[in-house]
């Protein structure tokens, strides 16, 4: 009988990467999780909890080693743990370096160690700032706030250790994914989780400006069988962007969740419109998005539940979470 192949998925009790480790799993992979739950949740590896083929460790990744033992036999390493948010990165920058860079670096020298087949690193399409759109990889980098810049240099530091170690490592860059098990605590965020616990709680949709702005929402299965698209290439070195490239407006978005909205201030810093140019990924891969935005959102509603005990936003509670963004970025 085969082995099956051990894979390690950093973060891999997070949004991205729980859905990550369910398709390793399906995939017959045996999976390794390392996770120290700050932005990771028990509750979203719970449907496999005694599963024979799935360990997690909740280690920080910025405490691991080379030659550590998790790292015993792994043939590819995803690597997803990292902190994101634009105004906690605002204001804690030098965290946000240590975990998304140093962090990546403990990773990358553990995967180097153990010899590993191949590395994903998920980046952020965040690092193209306010872009040209459709968006290629050759755009110009020009983050504009801590977090976008800690997770460049991430990549950087990813695709350096290909360069000078020889390291089968490439990069994924993530646009707007959505989908079950997408945060619902901590500092105000995605556009989503907001949207839920309003609509829940029978509140209008705050709206950023005046929701004519378009995102590359990208259902969530969608990216995880990029990553694993991208793990099985031969290719190396390579950045490639991940989106539905077809961008939706927050406008239709309130529409299929069949709610009221209203308004609050355009914040600096923020793209008119995200869209990944993916024709790299797919001409190059043969990676498409399956999954429709309309099938995404039904499928989101379907999960609302999960948002009973978010937090509830609202135009000043959103004002005063924002304020940092204001206060350092509209110059």
């Amino acid at each position: 009988m085969n082995k099956k192949k051990i894979v390690i998925v950093t973060g891999g009790a997070g949004f991205i990467g729980s859905h990550m480790v369910d398709l390793l799993l399906n995939e017959g992979f045996a999976v390794k999780v390392i996770d120290n739950m700050t932005g990771g949740r028990e509750s979203n590896l719970a449907h496999l909890a005694g599963h024979p083929e799935l360990t997690v460790d909740t280690r920080d990744i910025r405490d691991l080693e080379p030659g550590d033992a998790l790292f015993d036999g792994v043939s590819m390493v995803f690597h997803f743990a990292g902190i994101g948010d634009i105004v906690p990165s605002i204001e804690k920058p030098a965290e946000y370096m240590s975990v998304n860079v140093m962090g990546t670096v403990k990773v990358l020298e553990c995967a180097r160690a153990a010899g590993v087949e191949s590395f994903v690193y998920a980046a952020s399409s965040s690092c193209y700032g306010l872009a040209d759109v459709p968006t290629r990889e050759d755009f110009p980098i020009r983050p504009e706030y801590p977090y976008a810049l800690s997770k460049y240099l991430g990549e950087e530091a990813v695709m350096h250790w290909g360069k000078v170690y020889g390291l089968h490592v490439n990069s994924v860059r993530i646009f707007n994914a959505y989908g079950p098990r997408s945060r619902t605590t901590g500092a105000y965020g995605a556009v989503f989780g907001v949207f839920l616990k309003q609509k829940l709680a029978g509140k209008p949709l705050t709206v950023v400006g005046d929701g004519t702005q378009r995102r590359d929402f990208l259902f969530v299965t969608d990216v995880a069988k990029a990553f694993l698209k991208v793990a099985r290439s031969p290719r190396c070195g390579e950045a490639y962007n991940v989106g539905a490239g077809a961008p939706q407006t927050v406008n239709r978005l309130v529409e299929l969740l069949e709610s009221e909205k209203i308004h609050i201030p355009k914040r600096p810093g923020e793209p008119d419109c995200t869209w990944a140019d993916i024709t790299k990924i797919t001409t190059e891969l043969g990676w498409a998005p399956e999954v429709s935005f309309e099938d995404g959102v039904r499928e989101m509603l379907a999960c609302i539940d999960a948002w009973t005990d978010a937090p509830l936003w609202d135009p000043d509670s959103i004002a005063q979470a924002t304020k940092p963004w204001f206060d350092y970025l509209d110059k």
